[in-house]
């Protein structure tokens, strides 16, 4: 589980103090999807940095399976794959990087790396570089190095947000396909309401800033999700109830 207890968080700049978190409130738990939807500047970013260790709150209590988040195992998917990755590292070599630094025997890692790889159907461009992949793949790249080490927890910045439609409709699939299989807990950003719907068992809706949690919304597709569900009654109707919220509170 993931526990966010009263949660809030400033920042100081020239102008004075900007409060970014006010009071927030939320639980996971384990082996859920759970996609947090906001307004632009609302702090979703800032919530996954407390949530992952990298940003402390300044108020308020954060636990990842009952630990403080910079003693948990977090697996972190940034928005930007083409910095996250490293060029001079072929596919399977940035996919196995955190089993090295774990000091995972080369035995294990080569299955484990060679598992997740024929897994997004890209076990032929094992010996590639990043830079020789297309924006999709470099992305699925992320991912399996995220869970390559089996963390606790997978965080996910909206990692779709710069590819097109369709690819994007894809990934969301190859993703599904990996979390059915894993059951990882995952906590997903997304500006995108059908995506958001789409991948969630909840979905989290935040307030404009300072944020704090306006209303949760249970998400009771079934799963697998398939692309027609999109344009099914059940998922409109959330759609438009999710809108009203989020429109309202802006």
């Amino acid at each position: 589980m993931i526990s966010v207890r009263s949660v809030t968080k400033e920042f100081k700049n020239l102008s004075g103090t900007t409060r970014v978190l006010e009071g927030v409130n939320l639980e996971v738990n384990k082996g859920e999807f759970v996609t947090v939807f906001g307004p632009n500047g609302s702090g979703k970013t800032t919530l996954l940095n407390i949530i992952s260790g990298i940003e402390k709150q300044d108020s308020g209590e954060v636990l990842v399976y009952g630990k403080n988040p910079k003693d948990a195992h977090v697996g972190f998917v940034f928005q930007n794959y083409n910095e996250s990755l490293f060029p001079w590292r072929t596919v399977f070599e940035n996919i196995i990087f955190p089993l090295e630094i774990a000091k995972i025997k080369k035995e294990k890692q080569n299955k484990i790396g060679e598992y997740l790889l024929n897994k997004i159907q890209l076990l032929y461009a094992k010996d590639k570089y990043v830079y020789e992949l297309s924006g999709g793949q470099r992305q699925l790249v992320s991912i399996c190095r995220a869970i390559a080490s089996d963390p606790d927890i997978l965080i996910m910045d909206e990692p779709f947000s710069s590819l097109d439609y369709s690819t994007t409709r894809k990934m969301e699939l190859e993703l599904l396909d990996i979390w059915q299989e894993k059951k990882i807990t995952t906590l997903f950003v997304s500006h995108d309401i059908d995506e958001a719907i789409f991948l969630a068992d909840k979905v989290i809706v935040l307030s404009p800033r300072p944020a704090s949690v306006k209303k949760i919304f249970e998400v009771n597709l079934p799963r697998p999700r398939t692309l027609d569900m999109l344009s099914s009654p059940e998922f409109t109707e959330l759609r438009n109830e999710i809108l009203n919220t989020f429109e309202y509170e802006k």
